[in-house]
């Protein structure tokens, strides 16, 4: 699935017992279901705002990349309940529906996803199938070189536009993502590190709309959010 194909282009051109009585037994699964403990991809979606997006109807963004003197931008508009997609740019609008992709909404379904993938990265630890997540560790953070927790998100090798690919992820203790490395194909050496900042929350959803480099030449961000 991921979501890093497009934006490398880019780079490239500019870039979840037994019974005793049915009340007994449903009580019994309620204290057990209260009593689970989350994950580490659940803990870190929730502190992004999880719980809140099961009222969200729509999200409208604009995917901004700065490098040097280019930039970049194309602004999309999705109702996830119903997997509508709007794509404005200087070029063209595109208007397509994520259930029935084909030839012509590709490419676009390509760059949504990649966008999208950088905007609710947090949500999507605990969204995409098929993935493995290592168990957190202390490390130095590669940007800030402060000591954060650390978990590797892994793609499975089928499914997906760029699969395989893993990113490394850090955050802190309370569970918000600082930092990321993403490593193409899972090799061993970054291709691509970045920067989560400038959190604001919208609606519950604690979004980071900043995500830069150690040169300082580059920004990817994101405009004109609004969450209905």
């Amino acid at each position: 699935m991921t979501r890093l194909l497009t934006l490398l282009c880019l780079f490239t051109v500019l870039i979840a017992c037994k019974t005793e009585t049915k009340e007994q037994t449903t009580n019994s699964e309620t204290v057990s279901e209260e009593k689970k403990e989350l994950t580490i991809a659940e803990k870190i979606a929730q502190a992004h705002g999880l719980d809140y997006w099961k009222s969200v109807n729509e999200i409208q963004f604009t995917f901004n990349v700065d490098r040097g003197e280019n930039h970049f931008e194309r602004s999309w508009t999705w109702n996830p309940k119903t997997d509508d997609v709007r794509l404005a740019s200087e070029k063209d609008t595109i208007n397509f529906n994520r259930k029935s992709i084909d030839s012509l909404s590709l490419n676009t379904d390509k760059g949504f996803i990649n966008d999208k993938y950088w905007l609710l990265v947090p949500f999507q630890l605990v969204w995409d199938q098929g993935t493995t997540i290592s168990e957190p560790i202390k490390e130095l953070a590669p940007i800030s070189k402060i000591e954060m927790n650390k978990i590797t998100l892994l793609y499975g090798n089928e499914g997906g536009y760029t699969p395989g690919d893993a990113y490394d992820i850090y955050y802190d203790t309370n569970f918000m993502i600082k930092e990321w490395v993403f490593r193409e194909g899972n090799s061993e050496a970054p291709s691509m590190t970045t920067t989560f900042e400038n959190y604001q929350d919208f609606n519950g959803l604690k979004i980071a709309k900043d995500h830069k480099m150690t040169d300082g030449n580059f920004n990817l961000y994101f405009s004109n959010i609004k969450v209905k």
